[in-house]
Parts: C-alpha cells; sequence; structure tokens
C-alpha cells in the first residue's frame, strides 16, 4: 500500500510558497503606492532646441505645452516638428521612470517575465 502523501507539498516547500505569498502582497501594495507617486509626477520632456517643452505625469498624462515665441516663428511645419520632439522626449523619459521604479519595486524576486 502507498502511502498518503497529500499535495505534493513538503514543509519546506510551505514556507516558500508562504514567502511567495508575502512578498506579492509587498509588491502589490507598493505597486499602488508607485502608481500615486507615477500620478503626482511631473517630467518635462524638450525639442532639441529647447523651444518646446512638454510636461507629462509619471503615468505620461498629458500636463502642459510651452512654446517659445521662437518657435511659433518657425512657422507651423516647423512647430509640429518641434512639438513631436518634445512629446517623444517627454514620453520617453517617463517610459524611463515608469521602468527603473517597477525594477526597484521588484528587485530580488524571480517573477517570471519582469
Amino acid at each position: 500500500m502507498s502511502e498518503g502523501k497529500g499535495f505534493g507539498f513538503g514543509l519546506g516547500k510551505m514556507k516558500e510558497l508562504t514567502e511567495a505569498f508575502k512578498k506579492a502582497q509587498q509588491v502589490q501594495q507598493g505597486a499602488q503606492q508607485l502608481q500615486q507617486e507615477l500620478e503626482q509626477m511631473e517630467i518635462e520632456g524638450q525639442s532639441p532646441d529647447g523651444l518646446v517643452k512638454v510636461v507629462v505625469s509619471g503615468n505620461q498624462e498629458p500636463r502642459r505645452v510651452e512654446i517659445s515665441p521662437d518657435a511659433i516663428a518657425q512657422g507651423a511645419e516647423s512647430l509640429s516638428q518641434l512639438v513631436t520632439l518634445a512629446m517623444k522626449d517627454a514620453y520617453d523619459k517617463s517610459t524611463e521612470t515608469m521602468r527603473s521604479r517597477m525594477e526597484e519595486l521588484t528587485s530580488g524576486l524571480n517573477i517570471p517575465g519582469m
């Protein structure tokens, strides 16, 4: 007759599972706090010449655009390009900020895909 082995978890595995759940809860709480912090952040991107600035939240929500009179004087097509470059700069900076903050939050965890 074979002995019952339950679910196949030894005491050591159960302890690992409990620790994993605790870490997951900590990450979830940290993620909620990070989300609030990102909402409050202001990240500025600008065109290479500094004539156009775009400010977004850490969540990439647009906040405001500042356009220099010198940028306006260059005409609509040039202004459009400057705004696009400033938006891309703000987007890249906010993406990097989110990525690095999530890495800090999950450091030391072995979560697949992160």
